[in-house]
């Protein structure tokens, strides 16, 4: 009936200020009824928040930190590659260890996953138009297109163009197409 671990959720805020001030419940109550420790029953009737979370600002890399170069250069390299040729988080790992590397697997997994959080910001806001020489590339298609003819109507095939380079469009019926 706890808290969940990290954060102290609104319903045990509401449940420790309703047990300390309307039904005059002692601390020592309180902690027992909700599993959680004195200091936190304190702060919540000391304190008028609603939230109460806890973020570490800087994450220590006790292990990995001397390697990041070495994992930075591994993963650079390693994006540059086709996607078959790519290799996975655990062969990455694997050539890390043959380094003298001695940390784990979660903390490259880790380091991997900020790593291209922070390159897909990065990256992810480029926008490359296209452009063509004059005469490098065109669209085209074909339509059907029902028209009236010396007052008929009549199904007609058109061929559609457009250049690339300069977006000029260019419509051509087919009327003595035979079948």
């Amino acid at each position: 009936m706890g808290a969940e671990i990290g954060m102290l959720v609104v319903e045990t805020i509401a449940k420790i200020r309703r047990a300390y001030f309307v039904h005059g419940q002692p601390i020592k109550a309180i902690c027992r009824d909700l599993g959680v420790s004195r200091k936190v029953v304190r702060k919540v009737i000391r304190s008028e928040a609603t939230e109460f979370r806890y973020e570490r600002e800087a994450q220590p890399l006790p292990r990995i930190g001397p390697w990041s170069d070495k994992l930075d250069q591994l993963l650079f390299a390693n994006e540059g590659k086709a996607s078959r040729e790519r290799l996975t988080l655990i062969r990455l790992f694997d050539e890390l260890r043959g380094c003298g590397y001695a940390g784990g697997y979660d903390a490259v997994r880790r380091y991997a996953r900020r790593w291209r959080k922070e390159r897909g910001a990065t990256t992810a806001a480029a926008n490359v138009p296209l452009s063509f020489a004059p005469g490098e590339a065109y669209q085209f298609d074909w339509s059907h297109e029902v028209v009236l003819l010396n007052g008929a109507t009549v199904t007609v095939k058109v061929a559609h163009v457009r250049l690339c380079h300069t977006l000029a469009s260019s419509m051509s019926p087919m009327c003595l197409e035979r079948a």
